[in-house]
């Protein structure tokens, strides 16, 4: 037991003592890792915001439910407990007659004296309209909420939504390709990086070999070298995201357009935690999978 342990010490010790030893090829492999997880977070922070602004779209998007004039109020409160019962149901919120009209006069502003003397005989229905959590069965659940008592009739842009169910399809599957793709990357341009380093350090793990050393204690120090260079690496990598971040999104908050349009952006505070789960999660696994790569050729001699 005290032979494993002083392994392991010597092990840990060693692959500190070569991250200052070859602190050219160490400044090299942080900087290039900084870089391609920079890239890497640059992706998935966009592909956080993509998928959190077509949540908010998806959501927006709903049907009205136009409710029988000749539902009783007992009746409508029931009609709204049944639609919220039904799975895949978001918000169901309820417009008055009067409701409707106000509406009605807002989008036809100076025109809305064609409404005059309509007040008093109010030609518009109450009705509840209804946000889904998942646009994707926005026809089952119409199909539902026709059966239910008092209802007369669904109006919905049924074209619309489907675009943006296939819309929002497409974006999540090409930035999930996207991230695995970079991942690739990454771990291709880190396993070279490192693959010099040990190629530096050949004749010192010809050495090791020859005085018996297992191949798990010739690789212990690089794989140690690789896991501390992958957390400097996300650590200084979440700095830096932080920094970029915050300052492109008071830009974007700041602009016009944006503030016009009913929708938020993560902040990165929202962000944080899962950023650095990930990038620890990607630095310390490609600098253990570059390690191991990059040493294959020299222990299997």
């Amino acid at each position: 037991m005290t032979v494993s342990f002083n392994s392991i010490g010597y092990i840990i010790k060693e692959g500190f003592k070569s991250i200052f030893k070859q602190k050219k090829m160490s400044g090299a492999s942080v900087a290039i890792m900084v870089a391609t997880m920079f890239m890497f977070g640059v992706f998935y922070v966009l592909s956080e915001n993509i998928n959190y602004v077509m949540e908010q779209v998806e959501t927006q998007q709903g049907m009205r439910v136009v409710i029988s004039d000749e539902a009783t109020e007992d009746e409508i409160t029931k009609l709204k407990t049944d639609i919220q019962r039904i799975d895949g149901v978001n918000t169901v919120e309820f417009y008055s007659k009067e409701d409707a009209m106000a509406s009605l006069k807002q989008r036809l502003g100076d025109k809305q004296s064609v409404l005059e003397g309509l007040d008093e005989e109010n030609f518009l229905p109450a009705s509840y309209f209804v946000t889904l959590t998942d646009l994707d069965r926005n026809e089952e659940i119409q199909e539902q909420i026709l059966k239910l008592s008092g209802v007369e009739k669904i109006s919905s842009d049924n074209n619309t939504i489907a675009k943006l169910s296939k819309i929002a399809r497409g974006i999540r599957t090409g930035t999930l390709v996207i991230l695995i793709i970079l991942v690739v990357i990454s771990i291709a341009i880190i396993a070279y990086t490192i693959k010099l380093t040990v190629y530096a350090r050949r004749k010192e793990i010809e050495i090791m070999k020859y005085v018996g050393a297992t191949n798990s204690f010739v690789r212990g120090p690089f794989i140690v070298e690789g896991i501390v260079i992958g957390i400097i690496s996300a650590l200084i990598s979440v700095a830096i995201m932080a920094v970029v971040y915050n300052s492109v999104l008071n830009g974007i908050m700041a602009s016009s357009v944006i503030k016009s349009l009913v929708i938020t952006f993560r902040t990165f505070e929202e962000m944080i935690l899962r950023i650095l789960l990930v990038y620890l999660v990607v630095g310390i696994g490609i600098g253990i999978l570059g390690s191991s790569i990059s040493m294959k050729k020299y222990l299997d001699a």
